[in-house]
């Protein structure tokens, strides 16, 4: 497909546009909108709230009638589906659009293409793939629970230069900088859930919310926590939000007193590490969990690893050393050959106020 400059331009508006929708949206998709006519943009929208509009209408709403004969840049197929809100395709349609530009098609079974089709088949000129790249990394989250039934699930770390994550004592406040720590608030504002393991509960007594002003809502808070010790005096329980706890035990006694204080208690099968984390994980993407931002100590943080459940680690690298006697970045099993070390690929290494930032994949299965 031989795009035009412009087409590139309003699709890179739309992207910034959904982009607006980071802390929001969620569960749906991030989408921007851009309308277009005679050259000149007449109307821009995005999806800022699940339930809300979809960008598509909230375009057409600021352009109104000057949106007969436009261009619609949209960087997800329009849903063709009755879902929260009414079908952007109907919208679309009854606005008058002659073109309709959309970065990606969408993963949701119930679109996937029929969207894009109905719009044709009205007599609408439909073009598909500009920037796909750019607006499929806007959403892994959904693009995956959707294609896989699983949540996007991101690991945030911190470490110094010798590779630890806190004194033998357990001490780790605070490793990095304020910057890392007001960038991990953007990293938990932008996820479905934030999850971490009974460990960290009774080491930090963690809040695990988001501290952001920008921010519209609390992801909920997720512990794994085998034989059910979190407090019931848990710092996390006492805060605005949701709260649920995966667990191994069933006992409706032992699970009052933390069902008292707020929490959703959910059993779930022991597997090898001592939750089955792949039932965890689909039980997360059939709550509509997009991304999952995990915080955690090594067991935890090495048994998703090894159960192959991690799309990205972010590490934040801090300029001070531990020494030999604090904890390590993950428990894994000890290799006795240099060819069974796994692999890592560097997605991006950018400096975070005096600490660095280093996202990464797993590429291999030799965890």
């Amino acid at each position: 497909m031989a795009w035009l400059s412009d087409d590139y331009r309003y699709m890179a508006r739309a992207l910034m546009l959904a982009r607006r929708g980071l802390y929001g949206a969620d569960p749906n998709p991030r989408v921007g909108c851009v309308l277009v006519r005679s050259g000149r943009i007449i109307g821009e929208g995005w999806h800022e709230r699940a339930g809300e509009p979809h960008a598509e209408v909230n375009a057409l709403e600021r352009a109104g009638d000057r949106a007969r004969g436009a261009t619609a840049y949209i960087t997800l197929e329009p849903c063709c589906h009755q879902g929260r809100t009414p079908p952007c395709t109907g919208a679309l349609l009854n606005a008058g659009i002659t073109r309709m530009v959309a970065a990606m098609p969408d993963p949701n079974p119930q679109v996937a293409g029929r969207g894009l089709a109905q719009l044709q088949a009205a007599g609408i000129q439909v073009e598909c793939g500009l920037l796909e790249t750019e607006a499929q990394a806007l959403n892994p989250g959904f693009i995956q629970r959707m294609t896989q039934g699983l949540p996007f699930i991101r690991v945030k770390l911190a470490m110094s230069l010798d590779g630890r994550t806190a004194l033998a004592s357990g001490e780790s406040q605070w490793l990095t900088g304020e910057a890392a720590r007001q960038d991990v608030q953007r990293l938990r504002a932008r996820s479905s859930a934030i999850l971490t393991g009974i460990g960290t509960v009774l080491a930090d007594d963690p809040a695990l919310n988001v501290r952001l002003p920008e921010a519209s809502r609390q992801p909920l808070r997720i512990i794994l926590d085998t034989e059910l010790r979190t407090p019931p005096t848990a710092q996390t329980l006492r805060l605005p939000g949701s709260v649920l706890i995966f667990s191994g035990v069933a006992d409706p006694v032992a699970q009052a007193p933390l069902q008292a204080a707020g929490a959703e208690i959910r059993v779930t099968p022991r597997g090898e590490w001592a939750l089955d984390l792949s039932v965890v994980m689909a039980e997360l993407a059939r709550r509509e969990c997009n991304e999952i931002h995990v915080e955690c100590g090594p067991t935890l943080a090495g048994a998703l690893l090894q159960a192959e459940l991690v799309d990205e680690l972010v590490i934040y690298l801090a300029p001070v050393l531990l020494g030999n006697k604090a904890r390590g970045l993950f428990q894994l099993p000890e290799l006795t050959r240099m060819s069974q070390r796994a692999k890592l690929e560097i997605l991006e290494m950018r400096a975070v106020g005096k600490d660095w930032r280093i996202a990464l994949k797993p590429v291999d299965e030799k965890f």
